[in-house]
């Protein structure tokens, strides 16, 4: 008989045997310790039928879409060492007593029991795996398996460096590391946490130990990391790296956003418009990562269409949380207690037929992005870790001005913000491998903070803000009517259409008025949430990059160029801000000029308010603006 036609049998036989309740257990009620007559016949035929067909895969990790689940996914603990915006909710998690946990005795007898039944491969995920005492010996366990294939781990990449060597003696065969920037400073801003550097040493080590790819987790979302697509791809030009681009998934806590997310299309074109000769390369079967290469690169970057093209079709994929409860979908709120049976004294056999049956109600395909964006979902860091990301981040931690990183390449001292400067810049080229660069440098002696976003290298502090009158350049044209109404009053957007594009630069200041206490406090670095400069900084360049989206009627301007330059004002105990925008099109930059000033200013209000309560915000201006029809203009 054909391996199909006995596929089907079987699944009409599992069907009809257990699969008609929607509670995940057979229709018979009983205790897992004492199965029921009927149950046990109908068990006694199954088996009878599967030695006579010698099924190719187990029945019971088959859906009734002939889907085989041969990958098994086991979150090691729901604990992680670091607080990442899009990974917990805002409020944080309820964490699962530890009694009510998964015990290592428990989690290897569910993977001998899903491994005997076919799994060929087990990914640890977690919460962060690694920070569970007992990982090596449990990787070490899992090796004994007769069957298994591969062992998998997916890491944020913190202590994955010093673990390593001792977790491939143990056995572990791939690596997954999550990273979502290769700046140091936004990483701190999204994870809230220090670390930059050894996730980076993390992915060094990999190398050096020979695993090849290593897969590097890269969630993208808009207005936070997007810009950084050619900065990952660069990475595999000289290393053997699977930079892997998800896009950004709705779970409950993460305040999804169908706006924030940039999906693969998307993103593919952005590289080609970089690297055209860019290639498809053969789908794995099973695979939910499209993978491409670069011609002469070393290693290829794929991308994880959960949202915008789904893979449910070839899913092979289940998951087992920290608390015992089988997920038979990553995007499904159904769950089915393991633990909860294999501590009632249930057998192997009732724990086939638990699985058998939840496995047998998973659907065809998730129910879309915008149905799972509204289902009650457990958040991501109870299922696994796998970066998300969430509007309105809270407060950062403190982002140290030093983050020395060895590694192998050129010996050279390169400053902190030099580095953060030169990753952010804007121009659309391959940068040069963070991997490939010592992360030796301190940073600048004195407080002062410049970030820029253009395609200048050679980031400027900012030695005193601007404060001589500057040359006017004749009166400007200036209009009598308000352009932004129509004729009857109403709002309404400035028709740009008919202007010609010229190169337009604008630049605006704010200060403001710490105070002696909170100005000591971060001239010294000093404060609780952080380095008040540069998380100032980094929020005046992300604003000026939002401005269309927060005021309601600017155009979309694409800026060229955004520098924002902080200076400490000891005589006034004031911080300086001074930010510039460039572009060249039909508008002017003067409000994304203004609006990364002003936000800069109420960041750095935010970050010194719990000291002082007594700072004002103040000479929010323009200084400067050049290129557009009504000419120039120099505040004097």
């Amino acid at each position: 008989m054909a391996a199909r036609p006995v596929s089907r049998m079987l699944q009409r036989v599992l069907r009809s045997s257990v699969r008609s309740c929607s509670s995940g257990a057979p229709v018979t009620q009983h205790r897992p310790g004492e199965p029921s007559q009927t149950a046990v016949e109908e068990l006694s035929r199954r088996r009878q039928f599967l030695r006579e067909h010698a099924a190719p895969f187990s029945a019971f990790l088959t859906d009734s879409f002939g889907r085989q689940h041969s990958y098994l996914r086991i979150s090691l603990t729901e604990k992680c060492n670091l607080r990442c915006q899009y990974c917990m909710p805002e409020e944080g998690v309820p964490l699962t007593p530890k009694a009510d946990l998964l015990t290592t005795e428990e989690i290897l007898t569910l993977a001998q029991l899903f491994v005997k039944e076919g799994v060929d491969k087990i990914r640890l995920t977690g919460g962060e795996p690694l920070i569970r005492p007992d990982v090596v010996d449990i990787v070490a366990q899992l090796h004994r398996l007769e069957g298994l294939r591969t062992i998998g781990i997916t890491t944020n990449g913190i202590n994955l460096a010093r673990l390593l060597p001792q977790l491939q003696k143990a056995g572990l065969s791939a690596i997954n590391i999550s990273l979502d920037t290769l700046v140091p400073a936004k990483f701190e801003f999204i994870v809230r946490r220090k670390g930059f550097h050894k996730v980076m040493e993390g992915i060094h080590k990999a190398i050096e130990l020979g695993y090849s790819p290593v897969k590097v987790n890269c969630v993208v979302m808009r207005g936070l990391n997007e810009d950084e697509l050619l900065d990952f791809v660069a990475l595999t030009e000289g290393l053997p790296l699977d930079v892997r681009f998800i896009e950004y998934m709705p779970f409950d806590g993460n305040k999804w956003n169908f706006k924030k997310m940039v999906s693969y299309k998307e993103m593919l074109d952005t590289l080609r418009q970089q690297w055209p000769e860019l290639e498809k390369l053969p789908e794995e079967e099973s695979s939910t990562a499209k993978a491409f290469k670069v011609p002469g690169f070393r290693g290829q970057v794929s991308f994880i269409t959960s949202m915008s093209e789904h893979f449910c079709g070839t899913c092979n994929r289940l998951r087992i949380t920290a608390d015992g409860n089988l997920k038979v979908c990553l995007f499904g709120n159904s769950e089915v207690s393991l633990r909860d049976h294999l501590r009632a004294g249930a057998s192997e056999e009732e724990l086939l037929q638990i699985i058998g049956a939840a496995v047998g109600r998973k659907k065809r395909q998730h129910a879309g992005m915008f149905s799972i964006a509204q289902m009650k979902n457990r958040p991501m860091i109870l299922i696994e870790l796998l970066l998300m990301l969430q509007d309105s981040p809270p407060a950062i931690p403190s982002i140290s001005s030093q983050d020395p990183f060895r590694v192998q390449g050129i010996g050279h001292r390169v400053s902190f913000f030099n580095q953060m400067a030169t990753l952010w810049k804007g121009c659309r080229g391959p940068r040069t491998s963070l991997l490939a660069q010592r992360w030796l440098g301190s940073g600048p002696p004195q407080r002062h903070c410049s970030s820029r976003l253009d395609s200048d290298t050679n980031p400027k502090c900012l030695s005193a803000v601007s404060r001589a009158p500057a040359t006017p350049s004749g009166p400007p044209p200036t209009s009598d009517q308000l352009t932004h109404v129509d004729a009857e009053g109403r709002a309404a957007m400035v028709d740009v259409g008919g202007k010609l594009d010229t190169e337009r630069l604008a630049v605006a200041s704010a200060v403001v008025l710490l105070g002696p206490v909170a100005f000591k406090l971060v001239q010294k670095n000093q404060l609780k949430k952080g380095d008040a400069l540069v998380v100032a900084q980094l929020a005046g360049v992300q604003a000026a990059k939002q401005t269309s989206q927060l005021i309601p009627l600017c155009h979309h301007v694409a800026l060229s160029h955004v520098e924002v330059q902080l200076e400490l004002d000891s005589t006034r105990h004031a911080v300086g801000i001074q930010a510039s925008c460039r572009a060249r099109g039909p508008t002017g930059v003067e409000m994304e000029a203004l609006t990364a000033a002003a936000v800069a200013a109420l960041t750095l209000y935010d970050m010194c308010k719990a000291v002082s309560r007594d700072i004002v915000l103040g000479e929010i201006k323009l200084i400067s603006k050049t290129g557009g029809q009504r000419g120039d203009f120099h505040r004097t």
